[in-house]
């Protein structure tokens, strides 16, 4: 991004979100939108796939950070604005840039998911912000991974639970499995669901640990929890349908 008086500028980079958002928003959606996601923020009417479309490229070529002080300078510009899809394009161009998502960005990302605080804003920081750091600086993350997970807050946890969904084959199962006893005893909704989804997305890649570990942990695990994770195993009839 160009620089202003020795910083970088994020001037252009929030004027070029704002107009696009303004120009391609369905006013007559955002209500509905707001009660969907249970949330009095505003909205523009604009639906991702739409965002992405309009914004996503021009952004990744227009608004380069010279280095991670910037990129967190650019996502945050776009965070504190009012609308949601604002936070969504923060978390876009926050992910438009691999070379600064590094452990030192994790603070960036940890405020991202207190502030954001619901699923549709933490789900894509722990899959494709968390998750990448994670993937490519194991030593480093796992210590901070490693406190989230008894973390007070609940989306924190939730994002320890599914920082690997999208690692497939790399996905460090001990890990993974430690985390869901740890927590296997919340009541709470989205813990217990963030356990089914981080499980069966490692079933794809690994579906006889995750067999084994369904099976053995069948009585302390929560029905709900169970049921996510065995869903893709019942497909391939690695498990009978209706479990548990």
């Amino acid at each position: 991004m160009a620089k202003k008086n020795g910083r970088d500028d994020c001037t252009g980079l929030v004027k070029f979100v704002c107009e696009e958002l303004a120009r391609i928003a369905e006013p007559s959606r955002a209500p509905a939108m707001a009660a969907y996601m249970k949330t009095s923020q505003p909205f523009y009417g604009v639906a991702r796939p739409k965002l992405n479309a309009a914004l996503c490229k021009q952004m990744r070529l227009r608004f380069v950070p010279a280095d991670r002080a910037a990129y967190e300078r650019g996502v945050l510009a776009l965070w504190v604005l009012p609308h949601r899809e604002e936070q969504y394009a923060a978390i876009e161009y926050a992910r438009q840039h691999p070379r600064f998502i590094v452990p030192q960005s994790m603070k960036l990302y940890e405020r991202l998911i207190r502030q954001g605080a619901w699923w549709d804003l933490v789900d894509d920081v722990a899959e494709y912000l968390v998750g990448a750091a994670t993937l490519a600086y194991r030593a480093q993350v796992r210590p901070i991974l490693e406190r989230w997970i008894d973390d007070p807050d609940l989306w924190i946890r939730r994002t320890a639970i599914i920082a690997q969904v999208q690692h497939k084959g790399a996905t460090d199962g001990a890990q993974l499995f430690g985390y869901c006893l740890r927590r296997r005893g919340e009541n709470e909704f989205f813990i217990r669901k963030a356990i089914g989804w981080a499980l069966r997305a490692y079933s794809k890649s690994n579906p006889e640990a995750v067999r084994d570990f369904l099976l053995q942990n069948r009585g302390t695990l929560a029905p709900l929890s169970l049921r996510e994770g065995a869903k893709h195993l019942v497909r391939l009839g690695k498990l009978p349908a209706g479990f548990p």
